[in-house]
């Protein structure tokens, strides 16, 4: 098992900024490519970024690419989502997640986290 918490969540205004992270325990860290993923209220959870098990890969969803950066530090065992540039549309549920492989798709994911909240009011 792999156990991930997030925090870092709260209220921001549009144009704002905002740092999640996700701290992990349980199993070896490092093997893991990191994801997170969001879910606004009658939404489907829908990818946001990833990062491979090294770092050296991302990737984005084209609604964050330019505002958001995915980075993670395997020797505190965390993965961080910087926002920047927050949009209104940009609230909802942040997850983390662990994968096996650098992926977009939700069922590759095989750990989530509990969320945080992120509301960016107008």
């Amino acid at each position: 098992q792999v156990q991930l918490v997030e925090s870092g969540g709260g209220l921001v205004q549009a144009g704002g900024s905002l740092r999640l992270s996700c701290a992990a325990s349980g199993r070896t860290f490092s093997s893991y490519a990191m994801g997170w993923f969001r879910q606004a209220p009658g939404k489907e959870r829908e990818f946001v970024a990833a990062i491979s098990w090294s770092g050296g890969s991302t990737y984005y969803a084209d609604s964050v690419k330019g505002r958001f950066t995915i980075s993670r530090d395997n020797a505190k065992n965390t993965v961080y989502l910087q926002m920047n540039s927050l949009k209104p549309e940009d609230t909802a549920v942040y997850y983390c997640a662990a994968a096996n492989r650098l992926v977009a798709a939700k069922r590759e994911y095989d750990y989530w986290g509990q969320g945080t909240q992120v509301t960016v009011s107008s």
